[in-house]
């Protein structure tokens, strides 16, 4: 995925009457690579606005209602939806997920079609992606050593939001939107792929080691 997606949009820059580049086109696999992760993304974040809805209604009605993904003290998605971090911006989480994800679905399904974006665009994205790691970087560690629980769906969006901040990033270094010394570019436009699954492999081992004896017990 990643030497293909690299080679095909590192040259689709659209140049303005002055003989600039004005706008920068991502190739179709980085659209259809955004499409999926912002989908992701929003399912992710549908379904856990559902339940914490039913939870709420549950709540109004005397009784308890327990999502279907929590499936044991560990996993227990229940946990995080009632948790003080659920709503960090005063409503619930997922709610900003529902529309921010939806942006990606949109921008994604944008270069499918061959659109092309200024730099300010891409920056601006990126930016957004960059918003959403760090977000996810602090549910993580909240989620793992304050609430102690973890939530398969949140993992669901966490994976999508890590995999698209780190191509986004690698089409704007490449394309030198964002400024960066040539070894840099030239290991973006080989070994894009490594960042995320190294990315992915801490948070793994994260969880692992935080429940190690749950996991092997």
């Amino acid at each position: 995925m990643s030497d293909t997606m690299t080679a095909s949009d590192e040259t689709s820059a659209q140049s303005g009457p002055d003989g600039a580049p004005r706008t920068f086109g991502g190739s179709r696999a980085l659209g259809v690579l955004l499409v999926l992760t912002g989908a992701a993304g929003v399912l992710a974040a549908w379904v856990i606005t559902v339940d914490k809805l039913e939870i709420l209604k549950a709540k109004a009605a005397g009784t308890t209602f327990t999502p279907g993904c929590s499936l044991n003290p560990v996993v227990s998605c229940g946990s995080i939806m009632e948790s003080k971090q659920a709503e960090v911006f005063g409503f619930p989480n997922p709610m900003l997920g529902l529309a921010a994800y939806a942006i990606v679905v949109c921008v994604g399904m944008s270069l499918v079609a061959r659109a092309r974006f200024p730099r300010w665009y891409w920056l601006t994205f990126n930016f957004g992606c960059l918003f959403g790691v760090a977000f996810c970087t602090w549910l993580q560690f909240q989620s793992l050593y304050r609430i102690g629980a973890l939530c398969l769906w949140c993992s669901l969006a966490w994976f999508a939001t890590l995999l698209m901040f780190w191509y986004v990033t690698s089409f704007n270094v490449r394309n030198g939107l964002l400024p960066a010394p040539s070894w840099l570019r030239g290991f973006f436009g080989e070994f894009t792929w490594v960042l995320p699954v190294m990315h992915t492999g801490i948070i793994g081992m994260m969880i692992l080691t935080r429940w190690w004896d749950f996991w092997t017990g």
